[in-house]
């Protein structure tokens, strides 16, 4: 595997891989590499990509500064991990490489409606730069395919309204969400979770099974007061919620009572989505759902 850090490094190799007949597949990242980023690049190498990954902390999508300050760097076992996944290329700028001009004069992509609520109404800004920064890589690495993991459901939502909005030639491919044994979503805030915070945390996957139980067996029960439920038993267990919210998975319209209600739901696919606080850490995660048991 190469490492390069300029954007003129990173142009000359991939025009070499793409003028020998290969399809660029590219995955992004902020580093501190868990088995959920791996899955991306076996994603794109099976796919016979020439694949190329980055590695960049972007503050222009951290609202908190302590939160960016303390982000794990561990590039030296990050490049271990890719070289081992059989990854071609390493992209690994640093701020100045990405934002000559500064951050205070980068001009900036704005997604609207489905980068509004659920993480972009707890992180005013977040989405923001999220689409700037993937944006200006995308034209840095001009790939064919690009690697997302659902885990981070609303993001893939804003990346492919961006690209289809801007025009963009490059597939967005979404990968399953990558879990612990535990059915804990990895993430690389996972690190911030003490021992005893770690054995507490599926439960937040399962309380976003427990809500798909619960819709498919309504019985006339409102969504607010499932969700209220399930906000009430996330708190007991240690956690300080943030959103539990139910959305088409299509294009993240929320789902309404009256539509639960009137049995509208037959074969939908939804996506419920959840964030909470554990300790230090913010933990995210969401599962997808076809409801129509309950309508048999």
């Amino acid at each position: 595997m190469i490492t390069v850090h300029t954007i003129k490094e990173l142009r000359q190799h991939v025009k070499a891989a793409r003028m020998a007949g290969r399809e660029i597949g590219f995955v992004p990242t902020m580093g501190n590499l868990h088995q959920g980023h791996i899955s991306l690049i076996d994603r794109s190498t099976a796919d016979g990509c020439y694949t190329v990954s980055s590695i960049f902390v972007n503050p222009l999508q951290f609202n908190d500064k302590s939160d960016l300050s303390r982000y794990p760097r561990t590039l030296p076992e990050d490049q271990q991990k890719l070289q081992a996944a059989n990854c071609d290329l390493l992209f690994a700028p640093n701020v100045e490489e990405m934002y000559p001009a500064g951050q205070e004069e980068q001009s900036i992509v704005h997604v609207p409606v489905v980068s509004e609520g659920l993480c972009g109404g707890s992180r005013p800004g977040h989405f923001d730069g999220v689409s700037t920064v993937v944006s200006k890589l995308f034209n840095q690495v001009l790939p064919d395919k690009a690697y997302f993991g659902e885990k981070d459901f609303q993001q893939v939502a804003v990346i492919r309204k961006m690209v289809a909005d801007l025009c963009m030639p490059v597939d967005i491919i979404p990968v399953p969400t990558a879990r612990a044994e535990d059915g804990l979503a990895l993430s690389s805030r996972n690190g911030y979770l003490s021992t005893e915070e770690r054995q507490q945390a599926p439960a937040l996957y399962k309380t976003l099974n427990n809500i798909a139980a619960a819709l498919q067996n309504a019985d006339g029960q409102s969504l607010e007061t499932i969700l209220d439920q399930a906000r009430k038993h996330l708190d007991t267990q240690g956690f300080k919620t943030d959103y539990l919210d139910i959305r088409y998975s299509d294009d993240l319209r929320p789902l309404m009572n009256d539509e639960l209600q009137a049995q509208q739901l037959r074969h939908s696919s939804i996506t419920i989505l959840g964030a909470a606080f554990l300790g230090s850490a913010r933990l995210i995660d969401n599962i997808q759902v076809t409801l129509n048991q309950a309508f048999e």
